[in-house]
């Protein structure tokens, strides 16, 4: 009875670490240094970091494949590069922006620059942003609803806002459970 148990219990063990495995991200993240946190509110040095970035007036799936493809050997060297997380996402006046962060393994010097003119490669300085954390699936009313939120946090520990709030996006789709979302402003801190 006992051999019987554990020749049931394999497929259930197969099939629990291949959908951990399929559903487990281990991406590189943008990093930080939190200065200052209130609850969901948080204030970060974010460190200088490669972007690519791509605008669309057609919605961020569009910019999703267009980025997708620079990463997946869409560019110079027909390099795929990894993920990495957040993917940052707001609206401009030349329409939606995303951008994703690339590997702390590149720079300027041995990035693989895109084929696409679609896509543009930049450093971000980094600096100083405020931030709200949610977690789910991201909608419209949530972004505006953090977005609110974060507003009110500037202004309950009189922080000046720096630019324009971008929404954040840390895991793929796939991801059921324990998603984090975030809106984010540079702030002058």
């Amino acid at each position: 009875m006992e051999s019987i148990s554990k020749l049931m219990s394999i497929p259930f063990l197969t099939f629990f670490i291949f959908t951990s495995h399929m559903f487990s991200q281990s991406y590189e993240t943008h990093k930080y240094e939190t200065l200052f946190s209130d609850d969901e509110f948080e204030i970060r040095l974010y460190e200088p970091v490669l972007k690519a970035k791509t605008y669309s007036s057609s919605g961020s799936n569009n910019n999703f494949g267009k980025l997708f493809r620079y990463i997946s050997g869409y560019n110079e060297k027909n390099e795929k590069i990894p993920m990495t997380t957040p993917v940052y996402m707001r609206n401009e006046d030349k329409g939606a922006m995303m951008e994703f962060v690339l590997p702390s393994k590149y720079d300027m010097k041995n990035v693989s620059m895109p084929l696409s003119s679609n896509v543009e490669i930049y450093l971000d300085k980094g600096g100083h942003y405020a931030s709200v954390k949610y977690g789910g699936y991201s909608n419209n009313n949530k972004k505006l609803k953090y977005k609110n939120a974060l507003i009110k946090k500037l202004e309950q520990h009189n922080i000046q806002a720096n630019g324009d709030i971008m929404h954040l996006s840390y895991d793929s789709p796939y991801k059921f459970y324990g998603r984090r979302n975030e809106v984010v402003v540079a702030v002058k801190y």
